[in-house]
């Protein structure tokens, strides 16, 4: 999907994204963004991930910071303002204290405001107002675990967890709308405020709406916070219905 066209000039957030499986939503997010009238960039630049896998190992690899460095100087030359580590998984694979290390030294490499898509999920759950949420998520349940993990780190209550066992980001990447409404539906909980579902390879930009009326409660998924969190650290607030409550602030 080519990427609307846009001025240098507009601003922009850089992504640093693990592979290939759903980067298509970028653009997609990009476009639906710039009908709601915020105008912005979206460029993104895939890293180099090692081995495809839900794997303690695996991910810490992926998330290593030599291979985030690898791609910083290719996406700024995009002319960003802020640079996100487009990846759940091999982000808080690290711990609380671990990813905000990876998050700073992306920083510093880049020369810019820095994030990932683990902190856009608990800066988005903080900024719903939701203290009890519910994890549904495509990994392994001891990948998923360790997600509950740094949510807890970050205040929020999760009353339920469920892991789908999905070892690798191409096979999430194959799925579509009906396993990610099964998914949303599969992981909620009568007490939960909100349903976050933590995989940056699981295509959801096109159904956020739909899944916020399946569950009747606010619906954060990765792509979907990790765009929000690029828009947060270039000051920016965007009010777009399409990509959900979180899109969706009261005035």
């Amino acid at each position: 999907m080519a990427e609307p066209a846009h001025p240098r000039t507009t601003p922009a957030v850089g992504f640093l994204y693990p592979g290939h499986s759903a980067e298509d939503d970028y653009p997609r997010l990009q476009r639906l963004l710039d009908e709601s009238g915020t105008e912005v960039r979206l460029p993104l630049v895939h890293t180099d991930i090692g081995t495809d896998a839900h794997r303690v190992e695996a991910l810490l690899e992926m998330g290593s910071a030599h291979r985030l460095a690898d791609k910083v100087d290719e996406v700024k030359a995009a002319g960003i303002g802020a640079v996100v580590w487009a990846c759940t998984s091999a982000s808080f694979v690290f711990g609380w204290d671990g990813a905000r290390e990876q998050v700073r030294e992306l920083s510093t490499t880049a020369g810019l405001p820095a994030s990932s898509t683990s902190f856009a999920f608990a800066h988005a759950v903080q900024a719903l107002g939701a203290e009890r949420v519910a994890v549904a998520a495509t990994y392994p349940d001891d990948v998923a675990e360790l997600f509950a993990g740094f949510l807890k780190s970050a205040g929020a209550e999760v009353v339920a967890r469920q892991g789908s066992g999905i070892i690798t980001a191409a096979e999430v990447g194959t799925w579509g709308r009906a396993e990610v409404l099964a998914l949303a539906r599969e992981g909620d909980h009568p007490e939960a405020q909100a349903v976050l579902l933590p995989d940056t390879a699981l295509h959801t930009a096109a159904w956020i709406p739909q899944l916020e009326a399946e569950l009747g409660k606010p619906v954060l998924t990765a792509n979907q916070v990790t765009a929000w969190e690029g828009l947060r650290l270039l000051g920016l607030r965007a009010h777009c219905p399409q990509l959900g409550t979180l899109f969706s602030p009261a005035d």
